[in-house]
C-alpha cells in the first residue's frame, strides 16, 4: 500500500513535467521527421548543399514545432506575446541548429564523407545534442510558467484574537 501511495505522490508531483515531456517528445518526433526527410529531399532530391539543406528543413520543422508546442505542449503556460515567443523560439532554434551543422560540416568537409548514410548519422547525432538544448531553453525563455494563483490561505487574513481600543 505504501508503494502505491508513494507512486501516486510522485506522479502528482511530476505530472505536469511528465505531460510536458511526452507532448514535447511527440511534437519533436513529428518535427524530426519533417526535418530529417526534408533535409534529405533538399540534399539528395534537389541537390542542394548539405548545410543549406539542413537549414531549410529546420526552418520548416521549427515552424511546425513552434505551433505544436505553443498550442498543445505548453498551452497551459502564460502567453507572453506571439511576436516575442516566435522571435525567441527561432533565435533559440538557430542556436539549437548549430550542433547539427557542426557535425554535418565536420563529417562532410573534414572527413570527406558525402554519402547518404554519413549525412544521416551526422544529422541524428547533431539533432540529439540540439534537442537537449531546445527543451531546456523553451521552458526557460519561450513558454513561461503560468502565474501562480494565490490560495485562499494567502488571501484571507489570519484568524486570531481581536483587539480593540
Amino acid at each position: 500500500m505504501r508503494d502505491v501511495q508513494f507512486l501516486r505522490r510522485a506522479y502528482e508531483r511530476f505530472a505536469t513535467l511528465l505531460h510536458e515531456l511526452l507532448k514535447f517528445g511527440i511534437v519533436g518526433a513529428v518535427a524530426f521527421v519533417i526535418d530529417f526527410f526534408g533535409s534529405n529531399f533538399f540534399r539528395f532530391g534537389l541537390g542542394l548543399g548539405p548545410l543549406t539543406s539542413k537549414v531549410l528543413a529546420t526552418i520548416i520543422a521549427a515552424t511546425f514545432a513552434y505551433l505544436g508546442n505553443r498550442y498543445w505542449t505548453y498551452r497551459h503556460r502564460e502567453q507572453s506575446g506571439l511576436a516575442r515567443e516566435y522571435v525567441l523560439f527561432f533565435v533559440l532554434n538557430g542556436i539549437g541548429l548549430l550542433p547539427p551543422l557542426i557535425v554535418i560540416g565536420f563529417v562532410t568537409y573534414t572527413l570527406g564523407l558525402h554519402g547518404l548514410v554519413a549525412y544521416n548519422i551526422a544529422q541524428i547525432i547533431g539533432t540529439v545534442i540540439g534537442t537537449l538544448f531546445r527543451f531546456w531553453s523553451y521552458k526557460k525563455w519561450v513558454f513561461l510558467a503560468a502565474p501562480v494563483q494565490p490560495s485562499v490561505e494567502d488571501i484571507a487574513p489570519q484568524a486570531g484574537p481581536l483587539t480593540t481600543r
